[in-house]
């Protein structure tokens, strides 16, 4: 082997390690490994850069101002509140009418505030009518994910994949494409989630009254839950030494962590990512740490006040139908004969539709930074960075033919399920993204061996990027369900590693039928 395969191999065994013990954010760990293959030689400057510059990275960074759009107009909130059934009903007519509209709804918006606004409304909604609420958080969660490979913007993950096909020379997807194997998945996902989550997921209820949820609410005090984010200021600090009543005016009365609730020393507990505090906190807390980046999700027991009126709110969903209606038309052949001018894909319309959010202030345009998920971004470029390094070292190429060599005699079809397991065992361990960027070097370089059509194997990185069931990090969207269901890591892998399996099955049968090798 070669300097550089050494080098690049070490670097990403490092690279994994450092996320599985979550040293720094996703971000800055693999910008850390670009710079060393810079520092190596093995990129240059403009490879390492152009990560920042491509399309897919922009459009998802634009999806956020946009998905931020919907939030403050208060439509989720409408339509959640409008299919919670009213009065006494059983755990499966319940999910029967909320699973598939939300994920209907993830299939065209960011998960995280679909789950940020539905899981305090659904939690609160279930107390009320005597059902647990932790038949509900997970399949929310899964739900979305479901909905989210459906469509070329329903993921973070399938921008980023397409964005890395575009480099490579071929034509990415187009916005339902991935709906052909996506929609199935999803269906029986969601089938699956119906008949099994009520038997499989644990019935906590709350036993009594919280602590702190009698507070006196005369003396304007009451209970509030916040699940700590990446970017909260006392992450890996004890919270004795982080003193969260002095930054943020309230008391901590209580922690949930991995199906715990920790009141007594609590002051030694060191803080991590996903922890839900239960704090008592008085009516100014929300307003003035609502939008914060240092938590995922606040929940006071009351219903949000939607920012917006009604018209507004009208003109956010309109904008939103007519960007997902743009970008499906543009792509027609005969639009791109008549206007031969203009590119009019995701990234031409979601980019009008946020001029148009600023402008007429759907979102606030002065705070417009604070809504993009900045680490996401830097995730993203330094992906394409890394993959690109990949392929300039040989390490592509050798862990290709290794593949191959190991399932010479079974086909193609084996090194697609051979990809899936790689790529959905990372993504389970890492990050959705950071999966997607090792596993495209290894698909281009396995079907350029083969001399097979690479369509199908980025299809299954999609697929198996997304689903990410298992565990709780794997995915953000899991942690926020964690932290307000209080689960245990072991509930997510009870029903996660079926929902795994049934991705896999239906992936590895169906891909290569819709797209063939």
């Amino acid at each position: 082997m070669t300097f550089e395969i050494v080098f690049v191999l070490l670097a990403l065994l490092g690279m994994v390690a450092a996320l599985i013990m979550d040293k720094m954010r996703p971000g800055m760990i693999l910008f850390t490994v670009v710079v060393l293959f810079l520092c190596a030689g093995i990129l240059s400057p403009k490879e390492a850069l152009e990560g920042f510059c491509n399309k897919g990275m922009i459009t998802v960074a634009l999806l956020f101002l946009v998905s931020e759009g919907i939030r403050q107009s208060g439509a989720l909130e409408t339509l959640i509140k409008k299919l919670l059934p009213q009065g006494r009903c059983t755990v499966f007519k319940a999910q029967l009418r909320l699973l598939p509209a939300i994920s209907f709804v993830s299939a065209f918006l960011n998960n995280t505030p679909v789950v940020v606004i539905f899981a305090p409304i659904i939690k609160r909604w279930a107390e009320s009518v005597k059902l647990s609420p932790t038949k509900f958080l997970i399949p929310l969660s899964y739900a979305t994910i479901l909905g989210g490979i459906c469509t070329l913007i329903g993921t973070s993950t399938n921008l980023v994949v397409h964005g890395m096909i575009l480099e490579a020379g071929y034509e990415g997807f187009s916005m339902f494409e991935l709906g052909k194997v996506g929609v199935v998945i999803a269906v029986a996902g969601v089938l699956y989630l119906l008949l099994f989550s009520s038997r499989l997921l644990p019935d906590r209820r709350q036993g009594g009254a919280a602590v702190g949820e009698n507070a006196d609410d005369e003396e304007g005090w009451h209970r509030v839950e916040v699940v700590l984010a990446s970017r909260f200021p006392g992450i890996n600090k004890r919270l004795g030494e982080f003193d969260f009543k002095r930054h943020y005016g309230a008391e901590v009365k209580e922690l949930k962590r991995g199906g715990q609730r920790i009141v007594q020393g609590m002051e030694e507990e060191v803080l991590r990512e996903g922890d839900t505090l239960v704090i008592l906190a008085d009516d100014t807390f929300m307003q003035a740490w609502g939008e914060s980046s240092g938590f995922m999700l606040l929940a006071n027991g009351k219903d949000a006040v939607p920012a917006l009126g009604r018209r507004k709110r009208w003109l956010a969903l309109i904008l939103l139908v007519l960007m997902i209606a743009g970008a499906t038309v543009g792509e027609l052949p005969v639009v791109q004969q008549a206007l031969p001018g203009i590119k009019l894909d995701m990234f031409f319309f979601v980019s009008v539709t946020t001029v148009i959010m600023a402008w007429t202030k759907i979102f606030p345009p002065r705070k417009y930074t604070k809504y993009i998920s900045w680490d996401i971004l830097i995730t993203i470029a330094c992906a394409f960075a890394i993959s690109k390094a990949m392929v300039n070292s040989g390490v592509a190429d050798a862990v290709a033919a290794c593949i191959i060599d190991m399932s010479h005699h079974y086909g193609p079809q084996v090194l697609l399920a051979a990809l899936f397991i790689i790529t959905n065992l990372f993504t389970e361990l890492i990050t959705n993204n950071a999966a997607a960027a090792l596993a495209f070097p290894l698909a281009l370089s396995i079907s350029s061996q083969m001399g097979v059509n690479p369509m199908p194997f980025f299809v299954v990185i999609c697929m198996a990027a997304s689903a990410s069931f298992s565990t709780p990090i794997g995915y953000q969207t899991n942690l926020i369900v964690q932290g307000i269901g209080n689960y245990k890591f072991t509930d997510f892998v009870r029903i996660g590693l079926p929902l795994n399996l049934i991705t896999f099955l239906i992936s590895v049968f169906l891909i290569p039928l819709i797209w063939e090798f």
